[in-house]
């Protein structure tokens, strides 16, 4: 029997029967080898690739470092625009970089830009000479007006803006912001300005942060700072951006050359303003890694969270709840105290909040509306907890721009199941009888109303 046991066990791990063909078992670790070798010879076949913001980039000495243009925003007027809606200087060819629905919903309009910069060559370049009509000159004074900032990327880092602050100790704190405003008004404290006149930041100085290890060949990019400068720039003979062949007298750039004025001619209509656009590059060794360059976008200011009226609400919102919660205990050892001193021949009548007991098993008058909100309000529940905890997890980097918005949509799609099943199984509990329809009306009543409110709110703002 022992001898029968293992002639038995040896055909079973065998790929080979008695009869020399494939037995069941061998045939499954034939099919299992197969698959195991198939995937290993696509792996051994794969390619790397670059995924933006995901994997570090290293740049060769002399090679090109792109230099994308984004949306002009500000916290006036909430209301973004594209770079090139502006008199600046253009390429000879645009094109669209947006990766994403989350970037074109958030308003970021993604292009190329004139910026030529080389990996490591510190220069000063000249972009373009600008002949601004009235329409253009007026346009730009009003951006400026607005407090309109400009926002570049470089390697999918964000340009950011250096400012150091004194605090009223006395210490002095360095702080970011995204982006560089588009310009200033003239004051009485800004020597060789005018009152109420706008200035255009028509040079920028670029500061270029990159890191080296031995463990990778070339440079990482780490930094991308901003500094904008007004300069009414000077030249001598016939103007070409070739610096060589310009006589430009307002060179070396400083704060101490009188700046760049943006004065709409009223009077003359076709007169213009002439407007020059320079640049410079500097790059700066830094110790920061590449997997801690956002550190310094995550911790700045942000000027659009007014933490001041969102801690006011907050307290509005506690005295309130706490104010009502009062009248109702009030009210209600009210009620029962009286009902306690009551005899039991009175208690047959009843009075106080008895008279409604009976009203909460009655169906709502409009108990579709009150489903569709319910399922609504579960839909946004599930999406902001799922977001949430996908956020929290790592999965929605702040280097993948417009990827939390995106992510955002795309739960609240799925969230739709759960939201019909909980709107129609509440609606049917009331003693509804059109199910179907209240699934459909849960899925476009609010998204519909919003859709309609925007549709029509572009109509006065574009």
């Amino acid at each position: 029997s022992t001898t029968k046991l293992l002639r038995l066990s040896a055909a079973a791990l065998s790929p080979l029967g008695g009869d020399g063909r494939l037995s069941d078992a061998g045939s499954r670790v034939c099919r299992m080898a197969r698959c195991f070798g198939l995937v290993l010879a696509c792996a051994s076949s794969a390619f790397g690739f670059y995924l933006p913001g995901v994997a570090p980039r290293e740049f060769k000495d002399g090679e090109k470092v792109e230099i994308k243009v984004n949306k002009l925003s500000s916290t006036k007027t909430q209301l973004p625009y594209d770079y090139y809606s502006l008199p600046f200087c253009k390429p000879l060819e645009t094109y669209n970089a947006v990766e994403n629905l989350g970037e074109v919903l958030h308003g970021s309009v993604i292009q190329n830009s004139p910026y030529d910069i080389a990996m490591g060559k510190t220069e000063f370049k000249v972009l373009c000479k600008r002949e601004l009509k009235h329409k253009e000159a007026s346009l730009l004074a009003q951006r400026i007006r607005e407090d309109y900032r400009v926002h570049l990327i470089m390697d999918n880092l964000p340009a950011a803006t250096k400012m150091i602050r004194e605090m009223p100790d006395g210490k002095t704190i360095t702080m970011y912001d995204r982006g560089y405003p588009l310009g200033f008004i003239g004051s009485a404290d800004r020597p060789g300005t005018s009152a109420s006149t706008a200035y255009v930041y028509n040079h920028l100085h670029f500061v270029i942060k990159f890191h080296t290890e031995p463990s990778f060949d070339g440079a990482r990019l780490v930094g991308f700072e901003v500094e904008p400068l007004s300069v009414k720039h000077q030249y001598k003979g016939q103007f070409s951006t070739d610096m060589e062949k310009l006589g430009l007298t307002s060179v070396p750039v400083g704060s101490d050359l009188p700046p760049q004025p943006i004065v709409p001619n009223a009077l003359k209509s076709d007169a213009a303003t002439e407007v020059i656009f320079t640049y410079d590059v500097k790059w700066e060794l830094s110790d920061i890694k590449w997997a801690s360059r956002w550190d310094l976008y995550l911790y700045m200011g942000d000027d659009q969270i007014h933490w001041f009226s969102i801690i006011n609400s907050l307290a509005i919102v506690l005295l309130l709840t706490g104010i009502v919660a009062m009248i109702m205990m009030r009210t209600l050892r009210r009620d029962f105290n009286r009902y306690n001193e009551q005899d039991k021949e009175d208690l047959q009548e009843e009075s106080g909040w008895k008279l409604v007991h009976a009203d909460v098993f009655r169906p709502p008058d409009m108990a579709i509306l009150l489903c569709a909100s319910l399922g609504t309000g579960v839909q946004l529940l599930a999406m902001s907890a799922v977001s949430i905890f996908c956020a929290m997890l790592g999965f929605l980097s702040p280097a993948n721009r417009g990827g939390l918005l995106t992510a955002t949509i795309l739960v609240f799609m799925l969230m739709g199941v759960p939201a019909g099943y909980i709107s129609s199984n509440t609606y049917k509990s009331l003693k509804g009888t059109e199910w179907k329809k209240m699934t459909i009306l849960t899925a476009t009543l609010y998204p519909g109303v919003v859709s309609a409110f925007m549709f029509f709110l572009n109509f006065f703002i574009w």
